[in-house]
C-alpha cells in the first residue's frame, strides 16, 4: 500500500519504528522529543534521519554534540551509513562549534539560526539539541517569536524536530512548545537489576490517521541501530 503524500517515510524494514508512528511524520509541522540527559534522543534522531534519506525525505540535522567526522562515524557505527547523501546533498549536517565558533556567545544562535537560510532548504529540520543551544536566550517573548518562526516554516510544508533535555529549560518557557507542537514525544530511561531501559511515550501525535502506539521500548545495538524492545513495556 502506498504511502499518503501528506507523510515523510522513515520506513526501514529492520526494526518497524514506521508502524508504530503513524507510518510517517506529517508535513509541515513541529515535533517536541523531551527527555533527560542520556535518555536516547540523539540516538532517536539519527534513526529517524537515516529513516527519512532512505525513503527520499531531504534532512538538515543540527548537532550540539558531534563533529561532522564524528556524525559520520556514529551513524556507521549503526550501520547507517550517511556519506552518499552527504554528497549528494540530501543531507545537510550542521555541527555547532564550528558554525558559532568558541567565541561567539550561544545567546546569538537564536538570531543564526532564523537567519541562515540555507538551513531550511531541505524537508525536515532537526536541532538536536535545541535546549542546550537556546536556554540562555528563550525566554519571554523570545520564545514565542522563535515559535512563531517555526510555525511559519511549518506552513511552508517543513517538519521540525525539536530535541530539548528537560532540566535546562523552565516549564513556562517549555509550555509553549509544549501546546504547539502537533507531536509531542518524551522520554524516560530507567535503570532496574543493572539494566537500563528506555522508553518512548507517545502523547499527541496529530496530522495523522494511522495507528500509533503510546509507549514503544527501544534499545540501541552497534551494527544494528535502533531495536524495538517489547519487553521494556510488558
Amino acid at each position: 500500500m502506498a504511502r499518503p503524500t501528506d507523510l515523510y517515510g522513515f520506513e526501514l524494514p529492520r526494526d518497524g519504528l514506521h508502524r508504530s508512528l503513524g507510518d510517517g511524520f506529517p508535513k509541515g509541522m513541529i515535533a517536541l522529543v523531551l527527555g533527560e540527559y542520556g535518555a536516547g534522543k540523539s540516538a532517536i534522531m539519527q534513526r529517524l534521519t537515516y529513516g527519512f534519506l532512505e525513503n527520499g525525505v531531504t534532512v538538515t540535522y543540527i548537532s550540539t554534540e558531534l563533529t561532522t567526522k564524528g556524525f559520520i562515524d556514529q551513524m556507521k557505527s549503526l550501520d547507517y551509513p550517511v556519506v552518499k547523501y552527504l554528497l549528494s546533498g540530501n543531507l545537510l549536517f550542521v555541527p555547532v562549534y564550528p558554525l558559532i565558533g568558541k567565541a561567539v556567545p550561544r545567546d546569538e544562535f537564536l538570531d543564526r539560526l532564523m537567519e541562515a537560510k540555507q538551513l531550511y532548504d531541505r524537508d525536515i529540520l532537526i536541532v538536536d539539541t535545541f535546549s542546550s543551544l537556546t536556554k540562555r536566550d528563550l525566554k519571554g517573548q523570545r520564545s514565542l517569536q522563535v515559535l512563531s518562526f517555526f510555525k511559519k516554516l511549518a506552513a511552508l510544508n517543513k517538519t521540525i524536530i525539536l530535541t530539548v533535555d528537560q532540566d535546562e529549560v523552565p516549564e513556562p518557557v517549555l509550555s509553549p512548545f509544549k501546546s504547539d507542537s502537533e507531536i509531542y514525544i518524551t522520554i524516560k530511561k530507567a535503570v532496574f537489576e543493572g539494566a537500563t531501559t528506555r522508553t518512548m511515550n507517545v502523547h499527541r501525535f496529530g496530522k495523522t490517521t494511522k495507528p500509533v502506539t503510546d509507549a514503544i521500548g527501544f534499545r540501541i545495538e552497534p551494527r544494528i541501530g535502533f531495536i524495538i524492545d517489547i519487553t521494556t513495556v510488558a
